[in-house]
């Protein structure tokens, strides 16, 4: 019997401990005061995965040194309770009860959940109430504002309340704000609401209200904001508006309201925000709108206002948006507009509006218009509405869309002032004559929609310019010519439509190289032969190819005539009067691409024709231009470029990788001293011009006595030839001689990261996100050499160039595997300007020389970075050691005072420490401690986005 009465006493405790834990722990710690009892309890219905809340603790003996808890310093009661943003969950419970001093409540951006109980506001002193930004459902007892007499804001916005707005709101005499915003409460406004003439914000928009607003708004005296927006209100709107002198914003967009606006509108000169977008006004706009002199925004899109737009809009001095599309407006634009000189958006698309684009449009400070949709003209020529272009005048427009009008004649070269412009849409219209060049002056260019028009002639280069261009549609034109290889330099583009126009030619292989496509319509041209060979055009959509019949491959279905591609071998020994041991002096002029076995076969009848005299003469020259370096190297214009008959081991020889050489004359000398670009451990590097104004990098080898035969020498630039990623510098070819050995790459035109972190001037600063891209960038270079086995041995900021996109190009990879061999010597002499990059391995013989050492320099890469500091550096009577200084000041708790001090503050520390110490562990002295490049990849991509969630920071 006994052990059953303990059952049921168990029993009892456990259904105590269900239904009331404030009596459970009275009965424990009958000591506690209220608010310890009360927050102890709330806390027991909490979860808490960031332990904020681990401080509360039920042995102290009040609160007041708590997390989130603020206390009188009279009384020592609880008068705030702060806890916005902990990620808390569960359900708001009874303790908050016990805390009878409490003046501010907020809970906002929790994941909170439940409903609210009658007795949440009963607190006599209670100001503040936020539990905006939660999961909190269900709907409002009625009562539950009945004892609110202080309460002066309340915040339920962001949850998911239904039913009605209890109509105990309206006793809340002293309430300035109310925010019960992104909700699902349904019905009527409380009729009580208009009583609350101390309300000074009202929010009620983003819910399921519906029926008319009743009258009675004119007593809130002190409102300054109304917000009644994304509802289902409808009638007219009621007058009563315009005694609310104090009004500075007012959103009645997005609900059913119709008839015309409230006259007394007018009285509100202080109103500076004014939407009524997407209800069914009608009529004509009231000439009155010039009086609210206030007015920044004005939005009365998708109504059926008719008539002209009133000449009063001009009086609006102040405004800088107003949106007027998706009406029944004709005529056009009144010219008094010009006064609106702080305009900076403008739409009226969508409309019935006639005539010329005012030129005023032009001669202002606007970033954005809009008149697509109307029957808007340009007289004889697209040059009238942009007649007028002045450099000064609109360096401020992004957006200009003219699209679905009227206009006609030509796209003028004015378009080359527009630099800031990041949207141009023109399509829809009647234009003609060609694509001016000059469209690759519009710099900033993201989207150029030109289709459906009548455009003639060649898609221009310059539109390679456009470098963040991410559309680009020319569809359904006369557009004819090939695609230019340009367009493979637009590395951001998403969305290509070259569609329905009369293109021929083959399409560049470079394409293939673009890494964000996602459409590429060709269809209905006359394009032929391969697709280019990439991840992209393996499965492009046949329907993007239809109407090409001689396209050929796969995705067509169509197999292409087999065709061995052999790199390009010229000989450059002509009669022109130049030495053998130096290039041609007009490489591209009259250019002749022989086989191996044709220059052989040529080779030999020269041989028998000029006899064992030129060969003797040749080869003096030979050793002649070798007793002297060939330092100024020119192409002179005038002379002829052809094939020597002759064979001899010093002829020159030219391979260039993807296609001719086409070098420039003239003025341009190859090696030039002023077209030095720089000096390494492997050789000078100076620019120079192919005729196509592409320009391209030449590394002149030195100490030509380490270099390796010319078959081995050859074999090995091959294959270096064939490497190609987004972070690499690509080789394009070379040039041997026994004399002189010359390798050509891609030109980088943003010159090295050296530069940018040490040359000085401000604009070469990189931002925190440009330094986190250039180390992310020469990560993946160097995982893409390891996994191809090539060693890069000498990583440095001076081998790091930056392009014009900001990306980073690893170069002088594998240069090494041109050496006879890989002595550690050899190696240390050719990078002894790598000081403070050289990992320890290459001081000692025993130790095998890996891809780690690569690894090593590339930690030091990463502090250089992230400090702006060299890897050495001396001082007065110091040499400081960059690894060792961030790794003392890690030990120190002072690594962020490392960051370079030229960010002030602007970076992510989250991302900056973590770097800096992924650099210190690449720069560990034992190799074997070291992360694979490909596992630092890894780790870099995760720092950027730790949780799929996380937006990236700038």
């Amino acid at each position: 019997m006994r052990a059953l009465l303990n059952m049921r006493a168990l029993s009892y405790l456990f259904l105590f401990l269900l239904l009331d834990p404030v009596l459970v722990v009275l009965s424990v710690n009958p000591s506690l005061n209220d608010d310890v009892l009360g927050l102890i309890v709330f806390k027991a219905d909490i979860q808490d995965p960031k332990g904020k809340l681990a401080s509360w603790n039920e042995d102290d003996e009040n609160s007041c040194g708590w997390f989130g808890v603020k206390c009188s310093p009279r009384s020592n009661r609880v008068i705030e309770l702060n806890l916005d943003g902990l990620s808390l969950s569960g359900r708001i419970g009874r303790g908050l009860l016990q805390l009878q001093s409490l003046r501010k409540l907020s809970l906002a951006r929790n994941n909170l959940t439940g409903s609210i109980g009658p007795n949440i506001a009963r607190f006599e002193n209670l100001r503040v109430v936020d539990l905006s930004e939660n999961n909190l459902s269900g709907e409002l007892p009625d009562d539950l504002f009945r004892q609110c007499g202080s309460l002066r804001a309340i915040s339920l916005a962001k949850n998911k309340f239904t039913g009605k707005i209890p109509s105990s709101l309206s006793s809340c005499s002293a309430l300035a704000a109310i925010n019960l915003s992104f909700n699902q409460f349904s019905g009527s406004l409380p009729s009580g609401i208009w009583t609350l003439s101390g309300l000074r914000s009202l929010d009620l928009s983003d819910n399921l209200l519906e029926g008319r607003i009743e009258k009675g708004i004119e007593g809130m005296k002190n409102l300054r904001t109304i917000n009644l927006a994304k509802n289902q209100f409808s009638g007219k709107v009621p007058d009563g508006f315009g005694s609310c002198l104090l009004l500075r914003s007012i959103d009645l967009s997005e609900n059913s309201l119709s008839g015309s606006l409230p006259e007394d509108m007018k009285d509100l000169t202080l109103c500076n925000y004014l939407s009524v977008s997407g209800n069914a006004f009608s009529g004509e706009f009231p000439a009155w709108i010039g009086e609210m002199k206030s007015l920044e925004t004005l939005d009365i899109s998708l109504n059926r206002f008719s008539g002209q737009v009133p000449s009063s809009i001009g009086n609006l001095q102040s405004l800088k948006t107003m949106n007027f599309s998706g009406n029944g407006f004709s005529g056009n634009l009144p010219e008094s507009m010009i006064n609106c000189t702080s305009l900076v958006s403008l739409d009226v698309s969508q409309n019935s509006m006639s005539g010329d684009l005012p030129s005023w449009i032009f001669k202002s400070d606007l970033q954005k218009v809009l008149v697509s949709q109307n029957n808007l003209r340009g007289g004889g020529s697209l040059k009238n509405p942009l007649y007028s272009l002045e450099e000064v005048a609109v360096q401020s427009l992004q957006v200009l869309d003219l699209s679905s009008n009227a206009f006609t004649g030509e796209i003028t070269s004015d378009i080359a002032v527009l630099s800031s412009l990041k949207l141009l849409n023109l399509s829809k219209n009647t234009l003609s004559g060609p694509i001016p060049a000059a469209v690759g002056g519009a710099v900033s260019l993201k989207e150029l929609r030109l289709g459906k028009n009548s455009l003639v002639g060649k898609i221009p280069t310059s539109i390679g310019n456009c470098s963040s261009l991410s559309t680009l549609v020319l569809s359904q034109n006369s557009l004819s010519g090939s695609i230019p290889a340009a367009i493979a330099k637009l590395t951001n583009l998403q969305v290509v439509d070259f569609s329905f126009n009369n293109l021929t030619g083959i399409l560049p292989k470079q394409l293939a190289n673009l890494p964000n496509l996602h459409t590429f319509n060709l269809s209905h041209n006359n394009l032929e032969g391969e697709l280019p060979a990439g991840p992209f055009f393996n499965i492009i959509s046949p329907s993007s190819l239809t109407g090409n019949p001689l396209l050929c491959g796969a995705v067509v279905k169509k197999s292409c005539p087999s065709v061995l591609p052999k790199p390009i071998v010229l000989n450059p020994n002509t009669s022109g009067d130049y030495a053998p041991g130096s290039l041609p002096p007009h490489l591209g002029h009259k250019r002749i691409i022989l086989s191996i076995s044709a220059l052989i076969a040529i080779g030999a009848a020269a041989v028998i024709v000029i006899g064992v005299i030129a060969i003797t003469v040749l080869n003096l020259r030979v050793r002649s231009a070798a007793s002297q370096a060939p330092a100024a190297l020119t192409f002179s214009a005038g002379e002829e470029f052809s094939h020597s008959p002759t064979t001899d081991a010093n002829s020159g020889k030219l391979v260039m990788f993807s296609g001719e050489p086409d070098f420039s004359t003239g003025a341009h000398a190859l090696l030039n001293k002023d077209c030095e670009l720089g000096r390494g451990g492997f050789g000078a590097v100076y620019r120079t011009v192919l005729r196509d104004g592409h320009s391209v990098a030449i590394k002149k080898l030195t100490v030509s006595s380490l270099v390796k035969s010319q078959d081995d020498f050859e074999i090995e630039v091959k294959k270096l030839g064939k490497i190609r990623h987004q972070n690499l510098v690509a080789l394009e070819g070379y040039y041997w001689t026994p004399s002189l050995q010359l390798l050509i790459y891609e030109y980088v035109s943003g010159g090295s990261l050296y530069k940018h972190l040490h040359d000085g001037s401000g604009g070469n600063f990189l931002s925190w996100n440009e330094r986190f891209n250039v180390i992310l960038g020469t990560a993946k270079a160097l995982a893409h050499l390891h996994h191809l086995n090539i060693i890069h041995y000498n990583i440095k900021s001076t081998n790091v160039l930056i392009d014009s996109y900001g990306e980073a190009k690893v170069g002088d990879f594998g240069l090494a595997r041109l050496l006879p061999m890989l002595d550690r010597y050899v190696l240390s002499s050719k990078i002894q300007s790598a000081l403070g990059y050289m990992a320890p391995e290459f001081a000692c013989r025993t130790v095998k020389i890996t891809e780690k050492c690569d690894v090593y320099g590339f930690g030091v890469l990463i502090l250089e970075v992230v400090t702006g500091k060299r890897p050495v550096e001396y001082m007065e009577d110091d040499v400081v050691v960059l690894c060792d200084m961030v790794r003392g000041a890690l030990e120190e708790g002072k690594v962020e005072e490392c960051i370079d001090g030229r960010l002030q503050g602007k970076f992510p520390a989250e991302e900056a420490i973590p770097v800096m110490k992924l650099g210190l562990i690449c720069t560990s002295q034992v190799p074997s401690n070291r992360p694979d490049m490909g596992e630092v990849v890894n780790i870099l991509e995760l720092i950027r986005c730790p949780s799929e969630g996380q937006e990236e920071l700038g």
